[in-house]
């Protein structure tokens, strides 16, 4: 096994390192670089738990000839001039976190963004802060609610990475935030605020990416999660059990995902005449192509379509300094004292 050269120099200053984790984009909104990202994504057996062989037929001989150029075209539609929104905002996030956490250690803090999936890469952001002299890293993942598809995935990457190295730095990894009273306090008040501009809904559909029904059978407390999320929302926000519902979206393949779904729901309301709908996703705190394209632009399709009336999806946590306040706290918190 190759192993990672010397370790830090001892008098090199010591620092405390934060690996904030989002799940990954395509380096450009082009066919090779869609196709480059969907084989890393989904070449994971902790995404698609299938027989490996199996799989590998399937991945490379249909999928990745056919959805690239796809994912591609819907890539573009969402695309900006700072590239990848997912990357852009997660960058500000990363920014803005270092600038709040300057002080909040009894050593100097390092926040660096990493992606699970694409660049900047986990071995990427380990390496920089093993430059920087961190000697302890705190992880933190940008997912709310714990998965096996991606918080252990997560884990999974970094454990990989680190087998080579041959000095191990102290890790701290935060697996989930459903439930943290100032994640909850975020979410509602981006969604009051949205409202004070654009109305209160007759519905308001809180949206999940799901995952195939077996993961949950098999113990993946994910589902549970989301829902506790999506309660004590709607609890905060003063709902009553009609006027929200919560749902999953981004299913792939013919197997039963996460029930209700959400662009069923969305047809199903549109189709009752429903006047004013809005949607929010909490699982994703910063927006990307689930959010962006398939919630704002296709979803909002299929409501219209059936008979909907006004539709509007409420933006991601992102950069709002409610959001970074909240980071910043979580990370306060699980910090070496």
């Amino acid at each position: 096994m190759r192993y990672q050269g010397p370790a830090p120099q001892a008098e090199q200053q010591e620092r405390i390192g934060v690996l904030l984790i989002n799940l990954g984009t395509p380096d450009a909104a082009e066919t090779g670089a869609v196709r480059r990202y969907l084989k890393e994504f989904l070449s994971d057996p902790r995404v698609v738990e299938a027989p490996r062989l199996l799989w590998w037929l399937i991945l490379n001989g249909i999928i990745l000839r056919t959805r690239p150029a796809r994912s591609a075209e819907a890539y573009r539609a969402v695309w900006t001039d700072s590239g990848s929104p997912l990357l852009d905002i997660s960058s500000r996030v990363a920014r803005d976190l270092q600038e709040r956490l300057r002080g909040a250690a009894d050593k100097p803090l390092a926040v660096v963004l990493a992606m699970r999936y694409g660049n900047p890469s986990i071995a990427d952001g380990l390496e920089t802060l093993r430059r920087a002299n961190a000697r302890r890293i705190l992880v933190l993942p940008l997912y709310p609610q714990y998965s096996a598809t991606t918080t252990a995935s997560t884990f999974d990457s970094i454990s990989e990475v680190l087998r080579g190295w041959r000095w191990i730095p102290e890790l701290r990894f935060i697996n989930h935030y459903h439930d943290a009273p100032g994640y909850i306090e975020a979410l509602a008040g981006s969604v009051e605020r949205f409202q004070r501009h654009h109305g209160r809904p007759d519905r308001l559909l809180i949206s999940f990416h799901g995952i195939p029904q077996e993961y949950a059978d098999a113990g993946d407390p994910y589902p549970e999660e989301c829902l506790l999320s999506a309660r004590l929302l709607a609890e905060r926000l003063g709902l009553t059990p009609e006027q929200w519902q919560a749902s999953f979206q981004s299913r792939l393949g013919n197997k039963p995902w996460l029930r209700p779904y959400t662009d069923e729901t969305l047809r199903r309301w549109g189709g009752e005449g429903i006047g004013r709908v809005q949607v929010v996703c909490p699982g994703f705190p910063v927006d990307c192509l689930e959010t962006i394209e398939e919630i704002g632009q296709e979803n909002r399709d299929y409501f219209l379509g059936a008979g909907g009336g006004d539709y509007r999806y409420i933006p991601a946590l992102n950069d709002h300094p409610e959001h970074i306040g909240f980071l910043d706290a979580l990370i306060r918190n699980h910090l070496w004292r």
